[in-house]
């Protein structure tokens, strides 16, 4: 079987759900016991407290995007009476699972987790189940009792950008070296992004170093960066597969650094905003847009959904499955995802809204947008 084209099936199934619980939802016909086995009880009304924990602030996403969606996708459903109760961790796993026992002892109705440790917050996920609370795993696939998750095809991710380095490498792929700089090792989606890109990399190109990422930290993948450059040497670097732009923006400061005349073709992931500029400079081969609006969106549908017991929408939220290391057949829904290029940024980034062009457009890139045609 082709997993590839299972996992687009998927996702193509996943964005028909997500249209079939609104159609439900504005029908009416919500409550019902679904499919999955779900015991929410319809008790609580439209006053409930959704606990949102968040990971880091490095990645601009989760305070500009994931945070504010979610607390008025909420508020949109519950008539303006349900509330979002947010903490971010900073990347500190310990203080996660800190926050996520305040949100058990305060009695939050349902709790949405993206963790910072997966296989760590297990315990705090075993806690909130005890007390009654839902949990529901969003972004990365958190461990322990948890009642759903919501993410991207992570996969499809590693795939998308293996396969966009390897055709731009060209018909000699074979014969060039690149680096992978992977994520943390902590994080279960750096895993998938790695298997997705080797699926695309392995026997196509020469993968000359391999890195993973502490704390998914810049800092940290520059050293890593400026171990590759002394081991290969850096006329022989033909590309860099980097995780996230994060990392790519520091891959690609320290090939500046060290003196590289032209910037070999990096990828990148979660099309951040000087992520778009440097695709657009140049600098920066490609990213992944993932749509964190329909993500967050649909997050908020499955939460208030779970906890009002609306059985039926929830179900249709979640027709896909995944299993962790502790949960086999975790209901799931998996978003899918775009390569970012020069040549589609007007479709992507800019017609989803989540930047404008004058946001990318500054003054030091405008002579760029205008040569690809972006105004």
């Amino acid at each position: 079987m082709n997993t590839r084209n299972t996992r687009l099936r998927r996702t193509v199934i996943s964005l028909a759900s997500s249209a079939m619980a609104v159609t439900l939802a504005g029908c009416g016909v919500v409550g019902g016991i679904g499919g999955s086995g779900t015991k929410a009880s319809p008790t609580k009304g439209d006053d409930i407290k959704v606990g949102l924990l968040l990971p880091e602030k490095e990645n601009t996403r989760y305070e500009k995007f994931d945070y504010p969606i979610i607390k008025d996708q909420v508020e949109k459903l519950t008539s303006n009476k349900g509330t979002v109760v947010y903490a971010n961790a900073e990347q500190d796993a310990a203080k996660q699972s800190r926050q996520l026992q305040q949100m058990v002892d305060d009695k939050v109705d349902v709790i949405l987790v993206d963790a910072v440790d997966s296989k760590s917050i297990a315990s705090g996920v075993q806690k909130a189940k005890d007390a009654g609370i839902p949990v529901i795993a969003y972004d990365r696939l958190a461990q322990g009792p948890i009642d759903a998750y919501i993410s991207f095809d992570n996969e499809l991710v590693g795939e998308v950008q293996g396969k966009a380095l390897i055709e731009k490498l060209g018909s000699g792929a074979a014969s060039k070296k690149i680096i992978m700089m992977n994520g943390a090792t902590t994080d279960p989606n750096a895993a998938q992004f790695k298997a997705g890109a080797l699926a695309e990399l392995k026997d196509k190109v020469g993968i000359a170093q391999t890195y993973d990422t502490k704390d998914w930290n810049p800092v940290n993948a520059k050293a890593n960066m400026e171990k590759a450059i002394a081991a290969v040497g850096l006329g022989n670097i033909a590309g860099v597969y980097s995780a996230n732009d994060g990392i790519a923006g520091a891959v690609i400061d320290t090939l500046k650094t060290a003196g590289v005349s032209k910037v070999p073709p990096v990828t990148g992931q979660d099309a951040e905003l000087d992520a778009v500029q440097r695709i657009v400079k140049g600098d920066q081969y490609m990213s992944v847009y993932k749509s964190y609006p329909q993500e967050a969106s649909a997050a908020a549908e499955m939460a208030v959904a779970r906890v009002q017991g609306r059985s039926i929408e929830f179900d249709a939220l979640t027709r896909d499955k995944v299993t962790s290391p502790t949960n086999k057949d975790v209901p799931a829904q998996l978003v899918p995802v775009v390569a970012l290029t020069r040549t589609n940024i007007h479709e992507t980034v800019v017609q989803d809204g989540i930047y404008t062009v004058k946001q990318i457009c500054t003054a030091a890139y405008k002579a760029a947008c205008n040569a690809i045609g972006l105004k």
